[in-house]
């Protein structure tokens, strides 16, 4: 069943599925949002999954976000009648699952809310109502009667602190939030067709689980407790069902993957405050771009002890401002002070901004760090509006000065080790000269390429190598549009060194340089011989690099007696 909205407004619908015995599915699809937190790649829409589990007692687990709320609560009442729930199961407390909470608790005034202990506390301070409330722990068990034994696992930073999976013994299905979910809308319900959700798997794994990959782990470990799990019920995206082995195992080898890194960077955050969690994540991802690790942890949920282990065994801290004044404030600070004490001289540091109306001061702070020693990884990150597309990527980018300033020593030695021979052999190979250029939004950005070719007839293709911790990256997902610029020959020089420059975090990489726009929206570089418009339509993983396959859209040639520079290399170790 579908259900449209007006259509004036943005394209939302709304549909009904049973998945298995007594139990139902309401999925918000929200078919045209082309922008999801830090998911810069995000291409094909979202969906928020709610679900109806009837035993003898009623219960709803999660609600939607507030967008839906008139299409959401209809087709709630005419799947059940709200005043006779009994439990409101909350898998974690971000605005897109509970948005309709104060609305559930106005329809069921009787309701019990079932959470973990971090997640009540931040439903209260939420909907600002008393409510009847139920905390539960790793393990304890709902009986909803008619076989739907609800067992919990909690699951924190998965990706908020307060995260819990319930396991139904009665139809095997896990419900598990933003776990093993994906920005993609359609209308298919379960996974069916692997190859399309593939890509958007992988990406929101990178951008919400990769900087939470221990704590990952942590939740495999507990999932594998369970019987056999036959269905997952994620927040976002199809559910998993002919595809729960495999999927559920690249979690896990993605995870081992991240987790095995040598270094590791402690980021803190405060989870319910501004929009601290979500400039932490792009921080965050930006660092695992470069190989190093991440731990995330919430400075007000956080134990003094876990805090001071967790600086103890990291290389670098990263730090989002906490409130100056109120409960959330006194928490935070007393992890501040926690971390100043734990803090080494050998460590690096960075510090930004949380939007969220009464930042504590941030220099003050940073001269504390300053006064014992640390290193400071990039300026501060000063937030003085709604985070925009770039003030995100901006955190992403320093994310990535960040984790390549830890890995500096490391990146030097793997150079030198590269057998002599092999070296200068691979050094061989050469490459033309080009500027990749891509814009979204409000962001843009470029980078200097050698590793291009030519790669099908039909349709007109071509392949670019990109590091994975490039800035760019973001820019170059499945769907995105880019322009090739070729440089000339003989002409190319004041070009590099300008693209070559390191840029600071959130830097335009086009001042002082002439461009106009592509039919794409890309800039063109007006001293370029020659440039084409390019659609990526795939992406391989391999080692440190991604391989961009991208179909050329159209393209001009400025100088037609022109030819295009050569790189040539001694080495192969780098370009």
């Amino acid at each position: 069943m579908v259900l449209l909205t007006d259509k004036a407004q943005k394209r939302l619908t709304i549909q009904v599925e049973a998945i298995a015995e007594d139990t139902t599915t309401i999925r918000s699809l929200d078919w045209e949002r082309d922008r999801f937190d830090i998911e810069f790649g995000l291409q094909n829409g979202t969906t928020y999954n709610s679900f109806i589990i009837r035993g003898d007692k009623l219960a709803l687990v999660d609600t939607s976000h507030e967008k839906f709320r008139q299409l959401y609560l209809d087709t709630l009442k005419g799947q059940i009648d709200p005043s006779q729930l009994d439990y409101l199961i909350i898998s974690h407390t971000e605005p897109d699952h509970s948005g309709l909470v104060r609305d559930i608790l106005a329809l069921a005034p009787n309701v019990t809310v079932v959470g973990s202990k971090v997640a009540i506390q931040f439903l209260e301070n939420f909907v600002h109502q008393p409510f009847t409330k139920q905390i539960i722990k790793n393990g304890d068990v709902l009986d909803l009667g008619q076989g739907h034994e609800i067992e919990f696992v909690i699951a924190p930073n998965l990706h908020w602190p307060d995260t819990i999976f319930s396991f139904d013994r009665g139809t095997q299905i896990l419900y598990t939030c933003d776990a093993f979910g994906m920005h993609y809308c359609s209308e298919a319900v379960f996974d069916e067709d692997l190859a399309k959700i593939e890509p958007d798997y992988r990406f929101y794994y990178e951008c919400l689980m990769a900087p939470n990959a221990r704590s990952v782990l942590s939740a495999l470990k507990r999932m594998g407790e369970l019987p056999t799990v036959g269905t997952i019920a994620n927040g976002h995206g199809p559910l998993l069902r002919y595809n729960v082995g495999e999927l559920v195992g690249r979690y896990q080898d993605w995870s081992q993957l991240k987790a095995k890194a040598e270094t590791s960077v402690a980021v803190f955050y405060v989870a319910d405050y501004g929009y601290s969690d979500r400039l932490s994540q792009a921080l965050s991802r930006g660092i695992t771009k470069t190989g190093v690790a991440v731990e995330m942890m919430d400075l007000t949920s956080a134990d003094p002890q876990e805090v001071q282990e967790l600086v103890g065994r990291s290389a670098g801290i990263a730090i989002g401002m906490p409130p100056g004044h109120g409960k959330i404030a006194t928490l935070a600070q007393a992890a501040i002070g926690t971390i100043l004490v734990a803090a080494k001289t050998k460590q690096t540091i960075g510090l930004f901004e949380s939007y969220g109306g009464d930042d504590e001061p941030v220099d003050p702070l940073v001269s504390k760090f300053r006064g014992i020693g640390v290193s400071i990884a990039f300026p501060a990150i000063r937030v003085k509006e709604t985070p925009t597309e770039a003030i995100y990527q901006q955190c992403e980018e320093a994310g990535t000065d960040l984790g390549q300033l830890l890995t500096k020593d490391k990146a030097i030695k793997q150079m030198k080790s590269l057998d002599s021979d092999l070296d200068k052999a691979l050094g061989r190979i050469s490459g033309g000269l080009y500027i990749i250029t891509a814009r979204k939004g409000d962001f843009s950005s470029a980078m200097l390429a050698s590793w291009v070719t030519q790669a099908s007839f039909e349709p007109l293709g071509l392949t670019i190598a990109v590091s994975n911790d490039r800035a760019i990256d973001s820019l170059m997902q499945v769907g995105d549009k880019f322009v090739l610029n070729m440089l000339e020959e003989g002409n190319y020089q004041t070009l590099m060194r300008h693209f070559l420059k390191r840029f600071a975090p959130g830097a335009d990489r086009f001042e002082g340089v002439k461009t106009q726009a592509a039919e794409n929206g890309s800039p063109i570089l007006q001293d370029a011989l020659a440039y084409v418009e390019c659609e990526v339509a795939s992406r391989m993983a391999c080692g440190d690099h991604h391989v961009v396959y991208a179909t050329v859209d159209s393209g001009r040639v400025a100088k037609v007696e022109g030819l295009t520079a050569v790189h040539h290399r001694r080495v192969g170790n780098h370009y």
